[in-house]
């Protein structure tokens, strides 16, 4: 049954990869996948040995010893709670998405554009590098990768140029996410799993992801894509309009917001979103000086014209569905390999069958090519179940380096697929950006930056 459920996972992945030529939306193999997974899970729970206990990162003890009913009770009770971390995400993914709508609604996006003077497609290369690579560390990867992207679609109007900003903006999106506690979901789990401080993380990895931003960017503005100037005609050089500037400011800093929240009140950071996206809300109805009804579209001609018009609703509307449902289904379907302890395996098998290459780190010697493959790893699956494997299988103390080079392997890893990250399947869907396109323009460039930062990391690690 194991293989089986393997098999429908890669079957699964093959299909979301070759979305372009079976002309299937990408969502669609991702839920059958995540449904046919824990169904077969289901079936066969009697045949399985093991069983991995996400929220101790630990094998269930005598798995396969105990009653039937037992173990349906555990699968039930460790398919919630994937859910519901699962939720906590998705969540969170509305609330950004529908403020960075808000602020489009009001043409904020044009206070930032009227900003950049330049047309040099290799300045705003680098402009858009920084601004995600620092953003991402203060408002997280995948809501600067969100903001970014809108901003360039106003700056940028051929799809065929803004595609290869959209790649870059990836890179340097996870690079920024990896030396933040909140920068991505990753850091954010070992910071929450008392094994990194903030003060360590950002010492540690501030230069290696700098350079793993930078070479990639380096190298790309060399490019033909990136050559010569952008054509931008008369009548898209518009000014903003009276409250764009006010919601930009305001929706950037509800979002910067939420990690504050999060600090004082120790809630999750959905619920900070939450409360963001409700202040910027009822601001953006004042402004737009309409009746609005958020709940419910009435039958008389008037109040439907007034929700039609409210900027919430009309924001709502816009938000990208399929691309949450992707990931509902993409991250549940790795839920069932975590549960079955596949990955908890993988990464032992891992450690055990690859020649130890590191150094000494607290007494204990690491192999850094483990590390490595783990970042290669989250590319492929997702870094999320991998660092919770690996949760599992070290047992170094706070802030060991190890833990450090972990963080900035599985947060900068992921960007050498387009769906190995949180940030590549949001551009995957405002973009619509082909993954073979990805692999063969993008990839060697996010892998150049990768062993860059990697290199650093541990020359560095010797003097800090």
């Amino acid at each position: 049954m194991e293989s089986a459920i393997i098999l429908v996972f890669v079957l699964g992945y093959l299909a979301i990869t070759l979305e372009h030529n079976l002309k299937i939306d990408k969502l669609i193999p991702a839920l059958v996948m995540m449904a046919i997974c824990w169904a077969l899970i289901a079936l066969g729970i009697d045949g399985f040995g093991t069983w991995f206990d996400s929220s101790a990162h630990a094998l269930v003890d005598n798995f396969g010893g105990m009653e039937h009913e037992s173990k349906l009770h555990l699968m039930e009770e460790t398919l919630l709670h994937h859910l519901g971390k699962t939720s906590e995400i998705l969540v969170f993914l509305l609330g950004a998405m529908t403020i960075v709508e808000i602020i489009d609604y009001f043409d904020g996006f044009a206070t930032i554009k009227s900003f950049i003077k330049t047309k040099s497609k290799s300045k705003i290369l680098w402009i858009f590098c920084f601004l995600a690579f620092i953003l991402s560390a203060i408002i997280d990867n995948l809501t600067a990768t969100i903001v970014l992207i809108s901003i360039l679609q106003k700056i940028v109007k051929e799809r065929d140029v803004r595609i290869w900003y959209a790649g870059l903006i990836i890179i340097a999106a996870n690079a920024g996410g990896a030396w933040s506690p909140i920068g991505d979901v990753t850091t954010t789990m070992l910071w929450i799993g008392n094994k990194v401080s903030t003060g360590k993380l950002v010492s540690f990895l501030l230069l290696p992801s700098l350079v793993c931003m930078l070479v990639p960017a380096f190298i790309a503005s060399f490019l033909p894509a990136f050559k010569g100037d952008l054509n931008v005609s008369e009548e898209e050089d518009k000014a903003p309009g009276k409250f764009s500037a006010r919601m930009l400011y305001l929706g950037l800093g509800a979002i910067v917001f939420v990690p504050i929240f999060k600090t004082v009140t120790h809630l999750p950071p959905y619920v900070g979103m939450m409360l963001s996206l409700g202040v910027v809300a009822t601001f953006a109805e004042i402004y737009s000086n309409s009746k609005f009804n958020i709940t419910s579209l009435d039958e008389t001609d008037g109040e439907h014209m007034a929700a039609h018009h409210s900027p919430v609703h009309s924001s709502l509307s816009k938000i990208e569905m399929p691309s949450i449902l992707f990931f509902l289904g993409i991250l549940m379907a790795v839920a069932a390999l975590e549960s079955l302890g596949q990955l908890f395996g993988f990464a032992s098998w891992l450690q055990e069958s690859t020649p130890m290459l590191g150094t000494e780190l607290a007494g204990t010697r690491v192999s850094d090519l483990v590390v490595l493959l783990l970042g290669v790893g989250s590319a492929v699956i997702d870094n999320v179940p991998l660092v919770a494997a690996s949760l599992g299988m070290f047992s170094e103390s706070l802030d060991n380096q190890l833990w450090h080079f972990i963080a900035y392997a599985a947060g900068t890893g992921g960007s050498m697929l387009i769906i190995g990250s949180a940030a590549g399947v949001v551009a995957m869907g405002m973009e619509k950006i082909d993954f073979f396109w990805y692999l063969k323009k993008i990839a060697w460039l996010a892998f150049v930056g990768f062993l860059s930062g990697a290199i650093v990391f541990i020359i560095l690690r010797q003097f800090v």
